[in-house]
């Protein structure tokens, strides 16, 4: 048994970058997800997961599968995006998450489209699903990077964020930090879109940040032990979806994601949060 879990990484240099790869992207993106969690902007995740694939389709049809042409292109078609939706929210009576919709459907279909002029059916899964198993050097150094400068941000910004989540009419009356915090949130969650883009792809990046942070809300309320719990969920799950792909020879990172939701349906019906809490018999020990 421990051979069969063991010997994948051991053996093979490939898995051993995927590893580090999913590590990275636990101790980066799975952060900024439990603050999507909190601040119920989970589906906002997924809109901005699919407006970076334009700028990264845009990197690829140029110059292949380059890492910095496809790297570029997704942070700013994702900024883009944001922006764009932050300029219609403020001049119009749509509301963000509205606007947001509008630009990642069209964003989506547009990507989707500049991908398929290569006609290249394998070139797009790669982009939609990624390639965990393909990642090279200069791509762990991208990821990491972006996974170190995530946990340095959010550490600064910390105190602002929390308030964001609970009371943000409190955050901009008392303080200069509320556009800093806001407007700064939404570019690490392009920045980690884009370093989960090259492992998972852009269709299944955003399922390392949020379904892992789901699963901790339903185990802890507080923050510090919920940002722990989701980063080891998420480590965990990526273990476990690539051992499942190696020895099963499914994809990799769908196995990932898959892993992620059986341990949010496990939180679900097991933890003080889920569906049974409150629901199982209670037995009341009476003292002799």
């Amino acid at each position: 048994m421990i051979d069969l879990l063991v010997s994948p990484f051991t053996e093979f240099a490939f898995m051993r970058r995927a590893l580090a790869g999913c590590l990275a992207l636990s101790l980066g993106a799975t952060p900024v997800g439990v603050f999507l969690l909190l601040r119920r902007m989970s589906l906002m995740g997924d809109a901005m997961s699919h407006a970076i694939l334009p700028g990264a389709a845009l990197g690829y049809l140029a110059f292949g599968l380059s890492l910095g042409a496809m790297t570029i292109g997704g942070i700013v078609a994702g900024l883009v995006v944001v922006l764009a939706a932050g300029v219609v929210t403020r001049a119009s009576n749509l509301k963000e998450d509205a606007s947001l919709a509008a630009f990642y459907l069209l964003s989506l279909a547009a990507g989707v489209m500049i991908v398929s002029l290569r006609g290249r059916n394998l070139d797009l899964l790669h982009v939609l699903f990624g390639s965990v198993l393909a990642l090279d050097d200069a791509s762990l150094l991208l990821i990491a990077a972006i996974a170190t400068a995530t946990m340095i941000a959010l550490a600064l910004l910390l105190r602002p964020l929390v308030l964001e989540c609970f009371d943000p009419a409190f955050l901009r009356g008392v303080s200069r930090w509320s556009p800093v915090a806001h407007y700064g949130f939404l570019v690490l969650v392009v920045f980690n879109l884009v370093s989960g883009f090259h492992a998972l792809g852009t269709l299944m990046a955003v399922g390392i940040m949020i379904l892992p942070a789901a699963a901790a809300r339903l185990w802890s309320r507080g923050l510090p032990l919920m940002l722990l719990l989701a980063v080891l969920i998420a480590f965990a799950s990526s273990v476990a979806g690539l051992l499942l792909s190696y020895h099963t020879d499914v994809p990799a990172g769908p196995a990932i994601v898959l892993m992620c939701g059986v341990a949010y349906f496990f939180s679900l019906a097991a933890a003080p949060g889920g569906l049974l809490a409150g629901r199982l018999p209670v037995r009341h020990h009476l003292e002799s």
